[in-house]
């Protein structure tokens, strides 16, 4: 069983969620990911919608895009994202989930939101609204986490 670094699971979590269960030795768990995610991916139609959003055709990527396949997806990635990354952090640090957790919630909100929102006459679709979600999500979670850190401190002294 090959022990990773936390940046090292991450990342290959993103590259694909279960690989980094696969390469740290937990293939039941690997395999489930990547079938979760490839069933995914394959009923919500979401690699063309992420073609055409990269070509520009906004209104093509939305009308190939299946949402109710979709909503699962911000779940099941940042879970298995987290799952690697727990797999490699030391035992002691605490919570570290809450980064994950929320960009799951902001990605979800984004997600359900992309139809209607555009901002200066800028539409972003199914996909890049979604993705920039997780930004405020992750710094959402990291202040939620440095507030529970330091609050923990104060009762400990």
């Amino acid at each position: 069983m090959k022990k990773m670094s936390k940046l090292e699971a991450v990342l290959w979590s993103i590259a694909f969620p279960g690989f980094s269960q696969l390469l740290s030795g937990q293939y039941i768990k690997g395999i489930f990911f990547v079938i979760l995610e490839f069933m995914i991916n394959v009923n919500s139609h979401f690699n063309r919608a992420i073609m055409y959003s990269f070509l520009g055709e906004i209104n093509k990527a939305e009308s190939v895009i299946n949402y109710q396949w979709l909503m699962f997806y911000p779940c099941v990635y940042m879970f298995a994202m987290w799952d690697g990354y727990r797999s490699a952090m030391p035992n002691e640090e605490k919570y570290s989930y809450l980064p994950f957790v929320f960009s799951a919630y902001f990605v979800t909100v984004g997600l359900m939101i992309s139809p209607k929102f555009t901002i200066f006459n800028v539409h972003p679709g199914p996909v890049f609204l979604p993705m920039s979600f997780v930004i405020p999500g992750v710094l959402t979670g990291f202040l939620i986490k440095w507030i529970l850190q330091i609050r923990e401190k104060k009762l400990q002294s």
